[in-house]
């Protein structure tokens, strides 16, 4: 069966967007699901193709935050019905030695399947108005559009009563703030952690330490990040000039560790560093207690000097993808807090129509929207 819909295709680096009639030329295979996209978040990771040196193969649809409705199934294993209501994540293959540990974030064939290529099966199915081939699902996914087709092992069912349209960013970013909290550092009662970059990922880690029973210094530039990190339970502590939106990094400040210790008795266990910034992961090093431990999600672009001592007395750095998560585990534990009132990841989200998603892109490299959400506008049945 051909079906004909609406998707924001990226055509190079350098355009914009353009949403466009695309077709899907067959129906799920043994494995997959065909799911009717109710929204998308966008990511920094979606943005970044346009810095990937040609790594990541255009034109293609992006979007790896999705959330919808199974519409058809494939084969009987899927262990999902029609009418399902799905929360979309990462692709891992199932069956290396990470993807069997249940460590699905450190599957041997991440980057191939979610950054590079996708799965090739089938490829020539999905295709644009002219018949021109687009590149293998993004991320399993590629739900910058109306539909989406799916491995099953990528949706986690949710409650059909929850606002499916602002659920997806919980299959990435959500999941990631939300999972290093509960999975890299196991954070509990009276734990300390300082998280340094109040976007999505680390309002994210905010809302679930808060959650945890723990405390949390926020660490950002932007008085408005501040104040929702403040909201959500955290201790909120400037750093750098609010005067300087464009620059690359956070500006250090020389008593930021100290400051840091101060307000965690002696220095924080835990630190999570959104930002890449070379500078402030060294101060998040130096705001650790002895055998502390600095988690990193942002991908690094340079070499990361280490300042003499910022590794002394057992303190540890680690890079967490993921937030080294089982969705079909902890998106559920997600939605139950959301549920319960503990968090509330929903004030994050701004929703927008799939036909604005440059105003989208716009808005969140002005930092003007911390998740935004794409909503697609129904042509096709």
């Amino acid at each position: 069966m051909t079906r004909r819909f609406g998707a924001a295709v990226l055509r190079s680096h350098e355009s914009r967007f353009a949403v466009e009639e695309v077709i899907l030329n067959a129906g799920p295979a043994d494995g997959e699901i065909l799911v009717r996209i109710a929204g998308c978040g966008m990511c920094r990771t979606d943005l970044a193709v346009r810095r990937s040196a040609g790594r990541s193969p255009l034109p293609a649809v992006l979007g790896h935050e999705g959330a919808g409705v199974v519409v058809e199934t494939g084969g009987p294993d899927t262990g999902l019905s029609v009418g399902d209501h799905v929360v979309l994540s990462f692709d891992s293959c199932g069956h290396c030695r990470n993807c069997l540990g249940a460590a699905p974030a450190y599957c041997d064939s991440f980057a191939s399947l979610n950054l590079f290529g996708g799965r090739e099966e089938n490829a020539e199915r999905f295709t644009d108005a002219a018949g021109g081939e687009l590149a293998p699902r993004w991320f399993g996914q590629s739900s910058f559009a109306e539909y989406a087709m799916v491995p099953a092992r990528n949706a986690v069912r949710v409650d059909s009563s929850l606002p499916i349209e602002l659920l997806g960013p919980l299959g990435c970013g959500f999941l990631t703030g939300a999972g290093a909290v509960f999975n890299s550092f196991g954070l509990g009662p009276g734990d300390t952690i300082a998280v340094f970059g109040a976007g999505a990922v680390g309002l994210a880690a905010v809302m679930a330490a808060a959650a945890a029973g723990a405390v949390a210094v926020a660490v950002d530039r932007h008085p408005e990040r501040l104040a929702l990190a403040e909201r959500f339970g955290a201790i909120p502590l400037r750093a750098g000039s609010a005067e300087l939106p464009s620059q690359p990094e956070l500006p250090s400040q020389p008593d930021l560790p100290d400051r840091i210790r101060r307000l965690t008795d002696g220095g924080a266990q835990f630190a999570l560093d959104t930002t890449g910034s070379a500078r402030l992961i060294n101060d998040a090093l130096r705001a650790l207690r002895p055998t502390g431990h600095l988690g990193l999600v942002a991908r690094l672009h340079t070499t990361l000097p280490l300042e003499p001592g910022a590794l002394d007395r057992g303190r540890r750095i680690s890079h967490i993808c993921e937030g080294d998560a089982v969705p079909g585990l902890l998106v559920p534990r997600l939605t139950g807090l959301w549920q319960a009132g503990r968090f509330p990841f929903d004030q994050l989200i701004r929703t927008y129509p799939l036909a604005d998603i440059n105003e989208a892109e716009r808005d969140c490299d002005a930092g003007r929207v911390v998740k935004p959400v794409l909503v697609p506008e129904r042509t096709s049945g």
